[in-house]
């Protein structure tokens, strides 16, 4: 059973099962900047990722696009455009790149680490889709190059397109029932059993799930979760956080080992505007991204139009 329990010092070690194996967290407070550059972080709809060097990429919605911050959690400057929801951190030939959707701009991009554009796609050019209404969430690349795109403020399909950016095919579909999508919001490549799969965050119906690369429905992973927004793996667990006010971390064979910041006051959960006096310190409101450093700790960005960011530190 999970728990959530307190340290002194106001540090809080939230969330582990009873399990010896299981990890366990601590938040480390404001460990972010609370004033990047001298201003406010701004309006996080979007998510993080952190590369080799351990910086931590956090997307905005100002002029001021991806905020970076040292592992340190100091601020180191601004690149790439504004706008940006997913993103993944993908390394190539020995160079990192960033692969972001743009929902709003219907596009989405691959771009350098200091936010130079490499190239942009768009909506595959069929009968049935159109730009227009291509409004993407996220997306992944498998080993051999294929892209896919999770189209989950638009058509609620995922593309596949080849290593060559040419359009493949187009899965799911929206509904509720196994197999389609309300809103695949969050997706990423899992390779921790051994075949690749498709982790997809089927927010809206409130479960994730895996498919295979050929677009087939596999099977559910969890369900009855809190809206998972997004997805990011790294080593033997996968991070999900879920917009209604929680983060869960599942282990390799999908279950829940922790649950972080869990928000018992549901008027605060998925409250883009909610006031930061209101806000409490290992408590989440809005979990939108988020992403596994190096040393397992966890990067949680919240939707919020302040800009919240938490960092909890593994312990064990």
């Amino acid at each position: 059973m999970n728990r959530v329990a307190q340290t002194s010092l106001a540090l809080v070690a939230l969330a582990s099962t009873t399990l010896a194996a299981d990890p366990t967290y601590s938040l480390v407070p404001g460990f972010f900047d609370a004033q990047p550059d001298s201003k406010q972080l701004g309006p996080c709809h979007g998510g993080a990722v952190i590369d080799k060097a351990g910086n931590i990429y956090v997307t905005t919605d100002t002029k001021r696009g991806i905020v970076v911050f040292s592992a340190e959690g100091k601020f180191l400057r601004t690149v790439g455009p504004t706008q940006i929801h997913g993103l993944e951190l993908r390394e190539e030939n020995g160079q990192e790149f960033i692969y972001a959707a743009r929902p709003n701009m219907n596009q989405v991009l691959k771009l350098t680490l200091d936010g130079k554009r490499v190239w942009t796609m768009h909506a595959p050019e069929t009968e049935i889709f159109d730009e227009a209404t291509f409004h993407p969430c996220a997306l992944t690349v498998a080993p051999d190059g294929s892209i896919f795109i999770a189209d989950g403020y638009g058509s609620n399909y995922i593309f596949k397109f080849d290593k060559h950016r040419k359009f493949v095919k187009a899965f799911g579909g929206p509904g509720e029932a196994e197999g389609k999508f309300n809103t695949c919001h969050g997706i990423a490549l899992d390779t921790r059993n051994g075949k690749p799969l498709l982790f997809v965050c089927n927010r809206n119906n409130n479960r994730v799930e895996y498919w295979d690369l050929d677009g087939n429905f596999v099977r559910v992973i969890q369900k009855n979760l809190r809206m998972p927004a997004a997805v990011h793996i790294r080593g033997d667990y996968a991070l999900v956080p879920e917009l209604q006010g929680r983060v869960t971390v599942l282990n390799k064979d999908g279950s829940i080992v922790a649950q972080l910041g869990d928000n018992p006051n549901e008027k605060q959960r998925a409250n883009f505007g909610l006031a930061q006096a209101e806000w409490k310190d290992g408590i989440c409101n809005s979990p939108h991204g988020g992403s596994i450093d190096k040393d397992g700790n966890l990067i949680v960005a919240e939707w919020s139009q302040f800009g919240h960011l938490h960092k909890f530190a593994r312990v064990k």
